[in-house]
């Protein structure tokens, strides 16, 4: 099932272990495709909605005949919706605004000399594309993920893009449609993967109503959708390439071996390439969680999938010598979800430095921030969390600096300026302060 890798001993004080090459991940070599996904960029850039339905033809298997999706499909959907799911959708998207709320940036005045202010302004991005991918699952919960905290932020247009299902006649998945009609978006996209991407980067006409560019795209997307995304970054602005899920566990021996299982279970559930990594210094949690996961999978709905996540390469339980050993393996490993099941979690929490997500102890597993812990699951995947942050308000702004200087503020700092520019040999840079002080 699961391997075990034994780094114990390998910690001593006074070496360095390179503990991110020992936790190998799933392979998602984006460069590969990144030929054919050009092609497909440049096909869309060229052909626009002929090229949509070819790609909806080739790659999703169904044949088209538009690509934006009619509002009254979109109603239709809505009408249509469990009455217990829309409950959970609406409070999921409740305390989700709440979080997104306390997060938006105030702007901020700055007095740095007398009659001399520097204001941060924080706008919203104009108009933004949100794509929400459904091969293995209708991901609902990633339309409110990336919609509300955009809605948040002031963003004034939204569009988004999902698969065209062939089972719903060509269509996104109803419950995507269902989700974008509880939040108001009715600018939706029956196209996937690099299309989609390469559709909101250079916009399309047709009688259908078309596709405006858009100036950043959003969402998790499969390997060509990830390719589009880094090729086309620069024309379009982007979040992140984020890649197949993953989870790391850090627990000691007072945690439990079922919530551990079912846990590692539920990031599997999502493909085949998901990682499921357990961090302990405990062997007897680490053989009681490969009899949990045993137990555990006869009774899981998609056990080929998951067996097939567990058995790979970017899953593993790994030991070591303590935890604190164990601290430097999860903030190398830099997980996208990260949980820790210790005596001392709240502690240990604390000092996590690279992570997407963190859940702290027994009662905060990965799934409720999937859906309704009202935190954003759209988070950085494959180390990018050392350097990179989750979809928030503050993706979808940008900060804008108002200088106003009056002329008395402007003589204070002129010293300054035109010793400056000498001393890069652009004298014309102080000439125009000089000018604006100078007697005429």
């Amino acid at each position: 099932m699961i391997r075990q890798i034994d780094i114990r001993g390998l910690g001593a004080a006074g070496t360095h272990v390179d503990y991110a090459a020992l936790v190998p991940r799933a392979s998602f070599d984006v460069a590969a495709v990144m030929e054919q996904v050009r092609q497909m960029c440049a096909a869309v850039r060229e052909h626009g909605h002929a090229e949509l339905l070819r790609q909806a033809a080739l790659y999703d298997g169904v044949e088209i005949e538009r690509v934006r999706v009619p509002t009254q499909e979109i109603q239709s959907a809505f009408d249509a919706l469990d009455p217990a799911l829309r409950v959970s959708l609406e409070e999921s998207v409740s305390r989700l605004r709440r979080t997104c709320g306390a997060e938006r940036p105030h702007d901020t005045v700055t007095e740095v000399s007398p009659g001399g202010t520097v204001t941060q302004r924080n706008v919203p991005v104009d108009r933004v594309g949100l794509y929400v991918p459904a091969a293995t699952a209708p991901l609902c919960s990633s339309v409110l993920m990336n919609v509300v905290p955009a809605q948040v932020a002031g963003v004034s247009s939204l569009a988004l893009a999902s698969p065209a299902q062939r089972e719903h006649g060509g269509l996104p998945h109803p419950l995507i449609l269902a989700a974008c009609a509880l939040l108001g978006v009715d600018e939706v996209y029956a196209a996937g993967g690099a299309g989609a991407v390469a559709m909101f980067a250079y916009g399309y006409q047709h009688d259908d109503g078309g596709c405006a560019p858009v100036d950043l795209v959003t969402g998790p997307a499969n390997i060509f959708g990830v390719a589009a995304k880094r090729l086309l970054r620069g024309i379009v602005g982007i979040d992140s390439e984020a890649g197949p899920t993953e989870i790391a566990i850090l627990a000691d021996d007072s945690a439990d071996p079922v919530f551990v299982a079912a846990d590692l279970i539920s990031q599997a559930e999502h493909d085949v390439l998901a990682a499921a990594v357990l961090v302990t210094d405990s062997a007897p949690l680490a053989e009681a969680v490969e009899v949990e996961l045993e137990r555990q999978l006869d009774s899981t709905k998609h056990i080929e999938r998951v067996t097939a996540a567990l058995d790979g390469t970017q899953s593993a339980i790994v030991l070591v010598d303590d935890l604190d050993q164990g601290e430097d393996v999860v903030n190398a490993y830099a997980a996208e979800h990260l949980e820790i099941h210790t005596v001392d979690a709240s502690v240990r929490a604390a000092r996590v430095r690279n992570a997407g997500a963190v859940f702290v102890g027994p009662f905060t597993p990965v799934s409720l921030g999937d859906y309704c812990a009202g935190s954003n699951h759209v988070l950085p995947t494959a180390g990018c969390a050392c350097h990179s942050s989750g979809l928030s308000v503050r993706a979808f702004l940008r900060t804008v600096q108002v200088v106003d200087y009056s002329r008395d503020a402007l003589g204070e700092a002129a010293s300054h300026v035109l010793t400056m520019s000498e001393a890069e040999d652009l004298p014309a840079h102080g000439d125009a302060v000089r000018v604006r002080l100078e007697p005429r």
